[in-house]
């Protein structure tokens, strides 16, 4: 799933060279210190990570950094070397200096979040985007995949 951000007006804080990833409930940040994030939002981002991967038994993942010319292929990329079991993970990857919103899902996940779920996110994540609310725009997304998917015991 790939969406080019409509924020066009909005600049958003420069992330260049920030990753956050959830690696079994923590959030990692390999930037060297400097972040657009304050530990508030880093904790709201590091649960919403942890419930959505708890609440569905699949591993969400989260890049925020440049995402080079293709866009989709790095996205890709970095799924692939995300670690662990990556047909249960999803890999939400945002570059808000390119303005660009990937959503890259294993083969199992993608059974339990297909394309159209995907899509609704993106969608509200565009929208919370544009308003500048970066971390309101994962916090949500994460909560509509989850939601989308559900439980791995109901399904």
């Amino acid at each position: 799933m790939s969406q080019q951000l409509a924020t066009r007006d909005h600049q958003p804080a420069d992330t260049r060279g920030t990753s956050t990833a959830d690696t079994s409930g923590s959030v990692v940040d390999e930037s060297g210190g400097t972040t657009p994030f304050s530990y508030q939002d880093l904790s709201r981002l590091d649960e919403a990570l942890t419930m959505s991967s708890k609440e569905t038994g699949l591993r969400f993942t989260l890049y925020i950094g440049e995402l080079g010319t293709d866009t989709r292929s790095t996205a890709e990329d970095l799924h692939s070397r995300s670690g662990g079991d990556t047909s249960n993970s999803v890999l939400v990857a945002i570059s808000p200096g390119q303005r660009v919103l990937e959503i890259v899902t294993g083969t199992a996940s993608a059974r339990r979040l297909p394309d159209r779920a995907c899509a609704l996110a993106v969608l509200s994540m565009t929208n919370r985007l544009g308003s500048g609310d970066l971390v309101g725009a994962i916090v949500n997304g994460l909560r509509q995949m989850s939601d989308a998917a559900g439980h791995p015991s109901r399904r």
